[in-house]
């Protein structure tokens, strides 16, 4: 998985799968591109994810996660529950604005 923190008026947390950097996803009207400047950062393990992702939720952080490990690894950490995630053309997609 990769892992990037834009840092904005809160930290923005990117995290997707390590294979679906540079891919674009459609379907219907959804789309979702997993642009290497946005998600492009840091290779972590899932342990490494997990201890980023309870730091950042506690600084108030939103998050975009993309792809089965990011998404899983979301909701393992709490940042996101299973009925918040989306489908774009078979990737699971999940927002955490909180």
């Amino acid at each position: 998985m990769r892992i990037k923190i834009h840092e904005a008026y809160r930290g923005v947390v990117a995290l997707s799968d390590s294979d679906l950097i540079g891919k674009t996803f459609v379907e219907g009207k959804r789309q979702i591109e997993v642009k290497p400047s946005f998600f492009d950062g840091e290779e972590k393990s899932r342990e490494e994810i997990l201890e980023v992702l309870r730091n950042m939720d506690r600084e108030d952080a939103t998050f975009n996660i993309v792809g089965k490990e990011s998404v899983s690894c979301a909701v393992e950490a709490g940042i996101i529950s299973d009925r918040g995630v989306i489908r774009i053309d078979g990737v699971p997609v999940a927002l955490g604005l909180l």
